[in-house]
Parts: structure tokens; sequence; C-alpha cells
């Protein structure tokens, strides 16, 4: 205990750290000083080795503890036994190449195909400039999947309805053209010709508001997410949900790891890879629910 309160005035003292840091270093250390007496009484700060930091974390996991939380506790650890060896308190640091658990990334958010099919079901949206504007903004992210930047950067000429292709400029300037099908080229003509009468001007952009100016990122994300809350519970309604939604389908429907990497412009496989976990979750839950033996 006694080396744990010379900790605390050091971090106190000589590193002004926040009372409530303070605090939260002093109940981390508690608890491991509890677990490791709990362990075996003869064990001491001096004579704890490395195994008993990682039982540690193993039994904080099995209570429920989240990876975040582990971590933030072994960083506490490392902190106190570098003082320690520093001021000569211990001889060796254990905590020292112990690696805390991998924090999860969470899976990302997708609409249902079911979803999106009501969403743009004709009869959902009126012949507003408004609805004409939005229907086609919700369109062209779910069947190019490109990123919001992406969207509000297009021009009128980076947009080819004859060949029924879309140039986009992505991250670093690199371009790429997504082509797109017989639906979202209608929606775009259709756009196209209420914007030109509506506006009355030929602008540089393709999207813009009812005042003629270029749509900017918070106009379109305040659509989307007003759009998408019309047929999803997801906590998340963002241009991004829409960006998944799009490689979840695709690799839903056989579509190649490789070449929706290259349609969604990302550098290294593996950052495409994260969907085939979507994807997986989708065949469990199909194979829970359909499997009698399940």
């Amino acid at each position: 205990m006694l080396m744990i309160e010379r900790f605390l005035e050091y971090l106190r003292l000589e590193r002004n750290y926040s009372p409530r840091t303070i605090d939260g270093y002093g109940k981390d250390l508690n608890e491991f000083e509890s677990f490791f007496k709990n362990l075996d009484n003869y064990l001491s700060w001096e004579t704890v080795d490395s195994d008993v930091i990682r039982d540690w974390m193993v039994h904080m996991m099995d209570k429920g503890n989240t990876a975040t939380s582990v971590n933030r506790r072994l960083s506490a650890l490392r902190s106190f036994y570098k003082y320690a060896l520093k001021r000569k308190f211990v001889e060796v640091d254990p905590a020292h190449g112990v690696q805390g658990p991998k924090n999860k990334s969470p899976l990302p958010q997708f609409l249902k195909e079911s979803e999106m099919d009501r969403l743009l079901d004709p009869k959902m949206w009126t012949d507003s400039y408004k609805d004409i504007l939005a229907r086609t903004l919700i369109l062209m992210f779910y069947e190019t999947g490109m990123r919001l930047s992406e969207l509000t950067g297009l021009n009128c000429q980076d947009v080819d309805c004859l060949a029924r292709n879309v140039k986009v400029t992505g991250k670093r300037d690199k371009q790429r053209i997504i082509p797109f099908g017989e639906e979202l080229d209608r929606e775009l003509r259709v756009y196209s010709q209420r914007r030109d009468v509506e506006i009355g001007k030929q602008a540089e952009a393709f999207f813009l508001t009812a005042k003629g100016e270029r749509m900017t990122g918070a106009q379109v994300r305040a659509i989307v997410r007003r759009q998408l809350a019309r047929v999803s519970t997801l906590k998340k309604k963002s241009p991004h949900v829409l960006r998944h939604t799009f490689a979840t389908a695709m690799l839903n429907h056989e579509a190649g790891l490789e070449s929706v990497k290259k349609l969604l412009g990302h550098e290294s496989l593996s950052t495409t890879e994260i969907y085939t976990h979507t994807t997986f979750e989708q065949l469990k839950k199909v194979y829970k629910n359909a499997h009698p033996r399940a």
C-alpha cells in the first residue's frame, strides 16, 4: 500500500495529474494488489511476474470488462512499475512486454436490402425538387458506394449517363471510375433535367441546392439522416452507412473482394475484408434461424 501511495503522490506533485486521474490509478492498483494477494498471500509488488498480470487480465475479461477497460488498467500498472523500477523499489518490471487485449473493431452498420427497397419505392417520394434531389443522393450512395466528399465534389462533367459511369476523386486526389445501373441512370437524368429547369442556370457542381449552390457535406448528411430514419432504427444514419450498405450488398451477391476494393477506392484489401465479417454475421443469423439443430 505504501508503494501505491508514493506513486500517487509522485503523480500529483511531479506530474501534475488531475485528482480524477490519480483516483482512477489508485483504484486500479489497489484492485491488482487485492487480486495477487488472493492468488498467493506471499506475493508482493516485488515478486509479481508477468504471468500474474496476464492472469489478472483474463480475470477482468471473464468478469465482462471490455478490452478498452482492461487496457486502461494495464496502462496504470505499466506506469506504476516504470516509476518503481526507476526508484529501485523493484528489480524488474513484470508489466514490460505484456500485451493487452486487442480492442474489437465494431462491425460496419448497414441497412437491409428490404429497408433500401422500401426507402427507394417511388410511392415514398413526391415530385418536388427537394424529394428528387434527396432520392438521387440516396441512390447515388447506394449504387456506387462513394464517400461523402466524393459526392459533394462531383461536377457535371464527371457524370456520364451515356457510358453509365461516374468519375470520383478520392483520398489523396486519386481518381477512379465507378459504373452504375439502369435505375440510377434514369434517376440522374430526371434529376438533371429538373435541376436545370429549377435552378435556371448551368453550374459546375452536379448536386445543387434549390438556391443553385453546391451541396455541402453537412447538407447531404442532414438529408441522409432524415431519409434513413424513415425505414431504419440504426443509431448511426450517415452517408457512410450507405457506403457500408453498398459493400455488404455487393458481397452478399457474390461480388469478388478485389472488385469491391476497387469500387470503394480502398488502398489495402484488408480494409475491404471487414465487410466479409459483416456478411458472415448475416450467414450466422440465417443458419441459426433456419437449421433445426442450430
